[in-house]
């Protein structure tokens, strides 16, 4: 008789862990919008040239063309500050038309207001600009209905991933959201269990909104777990003060109300904005540091035929794990995969490349490759291997804030580097200031002081810490 082993039911648990990942909606929506973005500069050329036609009897009319170049501009700066282009604009296409009409009238205003003044009105045919307004608008009005018909079409009206996690609450019963037992993939929110976390990441990834269903005894925990993770999450429950809400949803068709707890922490242009300086800043310094990787490369090859790179596992963003890239600077028969011990001054495991290369921070640039594959950015808290300890205590047992640092993708370099706490963790205020300037770094990201983190790592590249 076949007998089923602790080792087999977990690997069952992460197979299907692994078949409930949801599929990306947000990279859908973002080709969406800009199919409407590009459809709406064609239409409103085309409704003005054919305006142009009717009235001119001439295609493509200077004149009249004139005036639809200088309304698109205009019409573009209003229309994606007022929601034209967003999550809104694709669940409603009545919602979407609107938004697109008021914008398309504000640009006329404001162009016959410029022009009115420039004395420039003369320039253009009232008429045809009319038409090619009207024009514009009914096809702009049609073009969102054809968007909502091809949502429901082709996404079956889905443009959001929607994840209920019940685990012993008053349930949640979302017919557009896909639920989940807390039981059967053993989510302990109580628990540190780094492999636990690495499934609850794995269930959240692609996660738009996630709704946790618990007893009122479990919802401080859930609510800590859902803020660690830098998902949009709510906790079915009264308001509570002591779980730090930011906002309440009321769903009178389910009788239901929820508490906003954590809303991630950043927005989807500021995420744009951080992975096009990342990909950046990652693709240049590998092409510029091309010559220094390669000899370091064949210099650790040289010394000891052994493997060029150490791959470790480490945690990153929503606390999953992912496999980080550095130059191999310990020998071989010495490698520490988990990381339980620090590497101190005059290391016996450290090879003579790699004190070299430890020293001056040359061990970490194979990190670039993580940043491309956007397991990392180029700044963010810095990753740490499972093992790690200060004070003999596992990070988490030292400040149970110490998950929250995880809600960004770790990085390359971060706001603990530039401020000197590197090196071993030996006492808990070593994990601590760390610990702090990560939670400060995420509370008040910006490209300006993503920029000037990364000037000034280059100040601390060598470091007393760095051994």
């Amino acid at each position: 008789m076949n007998r089923v082993t602790p080792k087999l039911l977990e690997s069952a648990r992460l197979e299907n862990v692994e078949s409930k990942v949801a599929p990306s909606l947000e990279r859908r929506r973002l080709r969406a919008y800009a199919v409407m973005l590009l459809a709406d500069g064609v239409l409103l050329n085309l409704a003005f040239a054919i305006a142009a036609l009717l009235w001119e009897g001439r295609w493509w009319e200077a004149r009249t063309m004139l005036a639809a170049q200088a309304m698109l501009p205009v019409f573009y700066t209003i229309a994606l500050y007022n929601g034209s282009y967003g999550l809104k604009a694709l669940s409603s296409w009545t919602f979407a038309a609107r938004k697109a009409l008021i914008a398309l009238a504000i640009t006329a205003g404001l162009v016959n207001f410029v022009a009115f003044y420039a004395k420039s009105n003369d320039d253009f045919s009232r008429v045809a600009v009319t038409l090619g307004l009207m024009f514009s608008a009914l096809s702009m009005v049609a073009l969102r209905r054809a968007m909502a018909l091809l949502i429901r079409k082709r996404w079956n009206g889905r443009i959001t991933n929607r994840l209920v996690i019940e685990d012993g609450g008053s349930g949640f019963p979302s017919p557009d959201a896909v639920s989940i037992s807390a039981r059967h993939f053993n989510l302990d929110p109580g628990s540190h269990d780094p492999f636990m976390l690495d499934r609850l990441g794995k269930l959240l990834r692609n996660q738009d909104h996630v709704v946790v269903s618990c007893p009122r005894e479990r919802r401080e925990e859930w609510a800590f777990l859902l803020k660690s993770a830098g998902v949009y999450g709510e906790i079915v429950s009264e308001p509570a003060h002591s779980l730090g809400a930011v906002g309440v949803n009321h769903y009178d068709a389910l009788d239901r109300t929820t508490l906003v707890i954590s809303t991630g922490p950043l927005g989807l242009r500021s995420r744009i904005i951080k992975r096009a300086f990342d990909i950046a800043v990652a693709g240049i310094s590998l092409l510029v540091l091309s010559p220094l990787l390669l000899a370091v490369a064949l210099a650790i090859k040289l010394e000891d035929g052994g493997q060029v790179l150490f791959v470790q596992r480490r945690l990153g963003r929503g606390n999953q794990f992912f496999d980080m890239f550095k130059f191999r600077s310990m020998r071989e028969e010495k490698l520490d995969h988990n990381g339980a011990r620090s590497t101190a001054r005059d290391d016996d495991r450290i090879t003579r490349v790699g004190a070299f290369i430890r020293r001056t921070s040359i061990d970490e640039l194979p990190q670039l490759l993580n940043v491309l594959k956007g397991d990392m950015s180029i700044v963010g808290p810095r990753p740490h291997a499972l093992g790690s300890q200060a004070n003999n205590k596992f990070f988490w047992e030292v400040d149970r804030k110490y998950w929250q640092r995880h809600c960004l993708k770790p990085g390359l370099t971060g706001l603990a580097q530039v401020r000197g706490h590197r090196g071993a963790t030996e006492q808990e205020k070593d994990l601590t200031d760390r610990l702090q300037s990560d939670l400060e770094y995420i509370a008040k990201w910006s490209l300006v002081r993503d920029i000037e983190i990364v000037l000034k790592t280059a100040m601390v590249l060598r470091h007393k810490n760095a051994y």
